[in-house]
C-alpha cells in the first residue's frame, strides 16, 4: 500500500530482459513496493506516453499518479530518489556518462542485427565490437582506480554498478535468442574486474529477492567455455 513517504510503483514493459532491466534492479534495491505490467502490444501502444515502453507509474496515497517513460530517465529518477547516485553533480556526471555509453553500445548492437545487407551487418558489427572494446577498457580502468572492490565508485552498490550490470545482462542473456553467438563474442572481452563487479551485484543483499526470480548473468560469464554446448 502506498504511504505518504513510500509510493507504490508499476513498471510497464515487455515480459523479457530488455532496457527496463536497470529500472527493475533499482526498484528492487530501493526496497519499495512495485509490480510489473506487460501490456498487450501493439494494442496498448497508444495508451503509453510517446507510445513507447518502459513506463514508470508512481502511485501516491492521495490517488495521484506520476508517470514517466524512457529507460534512462526512469533510472535516473529512481537513482536520485533512493540515493544510488551522488548529490554532487560532478560525481553524478561520472556515473551518468557510463550509462550513456551503454545506450550507444546497445544502439550499435541493434543496428547490426537489423542491417539489410551482409556488408552493412559486418560494418555495423565492427562498430559495435570496437565500442565494446573501448567500453570494457574504460570500465576496467575505473574499477581499478576504485580499488578493484567489485564497484565502479565507492564501496557500496551504485547507479553505475547497476546499469553496467544491466547492460551486459541485456546483451548476453536478453539478446541470445536474437544472436546465438553473442556469449562467444562478449564473454572473452570481459576482464576479471568486470566479472567481479557482475558477481558482486548479483550477491548484493539489496537485490537478493529479485535475483531469485531472474536469470543469472554471473552464471553465464563464469561458466567454463569448454562446458558450453
Amino acid at each position: 500500500m502506498a504511504t505518504n513517504k513510500n509510493p507504490q510503483y508499476i513498471l510497464r514493459y515487455f515480459d523479457r530482459i530488455g532496457v527496463a532491466e536497470g529500472s527493475k534492479l533499482l526498484l528492487s534495491a530501493a526496497n519499495v513496493e512495485w509490480t510489473e505490467e506487460h501490456p498487450e502490444w501493439p494494442q496498448e501502444k497508444s495508451n503509453q506516453p510517446f507510445g513507447r515502453m518502459p513506463v514508470l507509474i508512481e502511485k501516491h496515497v492521495d490517488d495521484t499518479d506520476f508517470v514517466i517513460c524512457e529507460s534512462g530517465n526512469i533510472e535516473r529518477y529512481l537513482a536520485r530518489a533512493y540515493g544510488f547516485i551522488p548529490s554532487d553533480i560532478r560525481q553524478a556526471a561520472f556515473q551518468e556518462q557510463l550509462r550513456d555509453q551503454t545506450s550507444d553500445m546497445f544502439a550499435a548492437f541493434i543496428s547490426q542485427l537489423v542491417a539489410k545487407s551482409e556488408e552493412d551487418r559486418r560494418e555495423n558489427f565492427a562498430k559495435f565490437d570496437g565500442l565494446l572494446d573501448k567500453l570494457v577498457e574504460v570500465q576496467t580502468k575505473q574499477i581499478n582506480a576504485n580499488g578493484n572492490n567489485g564497484h565502479l565508485f565507492g564501496d557500496k552498490l551504485s547507479y553505475a554498478d547497476i546499469v553496467t550490470y544491466a547492460f551486459y545482462k541485456i546483451i548476453v542473456v536478453g539478446m541470445v535468442k536474437r544472436q546465438a553467438n553473442i556469449v562467444d563474442i562478449v564473454k572473452p572481452k570481459l576482464t576479471p574486474q568486470l566479472i567481479k563487479l557482475i558477481t558482486a551485484v548479483e550477491a548484493n543483499p539489496l537485490l537478493s529477492s529479485y535475483m531469485t526470480r531472474s536469470d543469472s548473468l554471473a552464471a553465464v560469464v563464469t561458466k567454463p567455455t569448454s562446458a558450453r554446448l
